[in-house]
């Protein structure tokens, strides 16, 4: 396991633009976070504000000059765009084409109907199953919208404990969120520390099933015992593909969601068996596995398999690409802003403070990013406020790691961005409102439930850790 004792070169080499020293810089961290933390729990400000806010403190509080400061933040912020921006909007792009197409709905229908032959029993796994497919190209809040009205049509229909289907389902969507790319969390983390992304895709899917399989259909067996409530009734929107004529098959839909996976993956594959960046093959295999290029293909090849056999036309087609991107604007701002504080904090020095003070800590490094994440998730309440601020604190950790140890390392940032969702967190009341649970019998469900998907994934990590 890479342990803080270990000598780790600086990840960025340039001198810092302020002289503080630790303590003053400890103070500024310290600030800068609470200024985020307050701003967004207590005045309810928007999160990308309050990030840019906060970054300014830091600044200032280190002493550092206003216009570096400035320059820095923006710096961070256009990188961060940059690198992660394109592929944001391509995915929010593949999952309006999947849900307004039908294909999210075809493959849950057939999903469920193999499962509905064993009289039930699979039914638990079936969600579990359907979330984590639907989840790869969507956000997390519109996966929960896409999959309430599955959840309360199935738990209704086959008299179902609603807890007993809709955990596993919410697992599913949290574990894709947290861990698995193309979601904004890992990217950032990915894009922070400079990791693999075919490999931490890898690593991902090996954390994600048993995390998911424990998070879903094992503790959904304790959770409906504990909180035994009927689906709501008037919780069922119309379902995208009621309003169309045909919808994709199957098949088609399934395999376009999985292409830019299969597209990563097999680019990690080829890595480290040809492991030669001069060889032709490779080359060839790194243009096919940049997240750019699969994520475009798959949306390329979804306006056909998806729009086109859903019967859209050219107008309705362009008119579903618009509409999805303005609900990530805010996302995208988020995410810069985050990008634009994890500089500030490598540019005044933090990062080497981060070292300098840990060497000697026996603490693994991994543990102590997933701790970062529990504590700045359990402020602020947003896991990709967690993730980003978590990535720039500790991206310098990763620049003598291996690049299993720097995939684990997102995947450990990402765990613990998920730990006891609760009050000042939007997933909260969007569960406890669709499922029409009290705030106890949400804590009771949905908050134990993200706790066991951080802590199961996080000790897996570190298990991991410990053989590779």
């Amino acid at each position: 396991m890479t342990r803080l004792s270990v000598e780790i070169l600086a990840a960025d080499a340039t001198e810092p633009i302020t002289s503080a020293g630790h303590a003053q810089l400890g103070i500024a961290v310290l600030a800068g976070i609470a200024v985020i933390v307050l701003l967004i729990t207590k005045f309810k400000v928007h999160a990308f504000l309050s990030l840019t806010i906060g970054s300014l403190a830091l600044g200032a509080i280190a002493a550092a000059p206003l216009d570096k400061v400035i320059t820095s933040f923006t710096s961070g912020l256009g990188a961060t765009v940059g690198g992660v921006g394109v592929l944001i909007a391509l995915g929010a792009i593949l999952g309006k084409l999947l849900a307004d197409s039908g294909g999210a709905d075809e493959i849950v229908d057939t999903i469920l109907a193999k499962a509905g032959r064993s009289g039930g029993r699979a039914m638990p796994w079936a969600m579990v199953l359907i979330a984590s497919v639907i989840g790869l190209p969507l956000f997390f809040e519109v996966g929960i919208v896409l999959l309430i009205p599955v959840v309360l049509m199935v738990a209704k229909r086959g008299n179902y404990s609603l807890m007993r289907i809709g955990i596993p389902a919410l697992a599913g969507l949290s574990v894709m969120h947290g861990l698995i790319p193309p979601h904004p969390g890992p990217l950032i983390a990915i894009d922070a520390v400079h990791a693999n992304l075919g490999i931490t895709l890898a690593l991902g899917i090996v954390i994600a099933v048993p995390t998911v399989i424990i998070a879903g259909p094992v503790f959904s067996k304790y959770a409906a015992k504990w909180v035994d409530v009927p689906a709501p009734d008037g919780m069922l929107p119309v379902r995208a593909s009621e309003e169309l004529e045909k919808r994709p098959s199957f098949g088609a839909s399934l395999a376009t969601i999985l292409l830019p996976v299969v597209m990563m993956l097999s680019k990690a594959l080829v890595d480290i068996v040809v492991d030669n960046p001069d060889d032709t093959v490779q080359r060839v295999f790194d243009v096919i596995g940049a997240p750019l290029i699969a994520l475009l293909a798959a949306v390329v090849l979804g306006m056909f398999t998806l729009g086109r056999a859903a019967g859209f036309t050219k107008g309705r087609l362009q008119s579903t690409t618009e509409k999805s991107l303005a609900p990530i604007a805010g996302i995208l701002l988020i995410v810069g802003a985050g990008g634009g504080f994890k500089q500030t904090l490598i540019d005044t020095g933090v990062g080497q403070m981060v070292m300098d003070i840990s060497k000697d800590w026996s603490i693994p490094t991994l543990l102590l990013a997933w701790l970062i994440a529990v504590v700045l998730r359990l402020a602020t309440g947003s896991a990709t406020v967690a993730t980003v601020s978590t990535a720039g604190l500790v991206a310098p950790l990763a620049a003598n790691m291996s690049d299993t140890h720097t995939a684990l390392l997102v995947l450990a940032i990402g765990a613990g961005s998920l730990f006891l969702s609760h009050v000042n967190d939007a997933g909260f009341w969007l569960v406890k409102e669709y499922f029409g649970l009290s705030v106890g019998q949400t804590f009771k469900t949905w908050s134990i439930m993200e706790t066991i998907v951080s802590v199961v994934a996080g000790a897996l990590v570190l298990l991991l850790s410990l053989v590779i």
